[in-house]
């Protein structure tokens, strides 16, 4: 079996979806809305957790495997989502790299670090 790729899982959800006919619900606001759910569901598993039991997360094969599960379902429906409305995922992170890059530049050890993804 090959590695997988971004724009062979995006085929194969694509196929997925075609075969049950579920083409019709995947609006771009149904997809945003869905892959929400789906992060919300993500940092439910952590919403309790203290900073040291969220580190150790992925230690307990059970909750290690439903992180695994929501991030599935997260990259899934963000897939789905940039395959309805054309954006190439990778191409879109690559351009918000380079603009944070320019935004926040490399200063001196002693300045103080803010850190923001908008």
């Amino acid at each position: 079996m090959t590695e997988p790729d971004v724009p062979g899982l995006q085929r194969r959800l694509a196929d997925f979806a075609a075969a049950r006919q579920w083409q019709p619900y995947h609006t771009p606001k149904n997809l945003a809305a869905a892959l929400s759910v789906e992060a919300s569901e993500l940092l439910e598993i952590f919403q309790w957790l203290t900073p040291e039991q969220a580190e150790r997360v992925m230690e307990d094969p059970d909750t290690a495997h439903r992180v695994g599960d929501e991030v599935a379902d997260v990259l899934a429906y963000l897939l789905q989502f940039c395959t309805v409305l054309g954006v190439d995922p990778l191409a879109a992170l690559a351009a918000k790299i380079d603009r944070n890059e320019l935004r926040f530049p490399v200063r001196g050890e002693n300045d103080t670090h803010r850190h923001s993804s908008e």
